[in-house]
């Protein structure tokens, strides 16, 4: 994929979480959310979640990591 598309993706999931700050959703629940393959998905939760973006609960949900004053 080239990276305009890869990034326009991240930008796109990010947006997602910042319009519904309150969701979690598993890598499963996003992928069908998002309408994206597997691997695409994961790389972008991943690198969400490297990026302080987004954290994991111990059920493996991912949510909106809120933002500090």
């Amino acid at each position: 994929m080239p990276d305009g598309v890869w990034n326009a993706t991240l930008t796109r999931v990010r947006a997602e979480f910042d319009e519904m700050p309150c969701v979690r959703v598993t890598a499963d629940q996003a992928r069908m959310l998002f309408g994206l393959r597997q691997p695409t998905m994961q790389w972008v939760l991943d690198r969400l979640l490297s990026d302080g973006f987004l954290s994991r609960t111990d059920q493996g949900e991912y949510v909106r990591r809120q933002a500090t004053p």
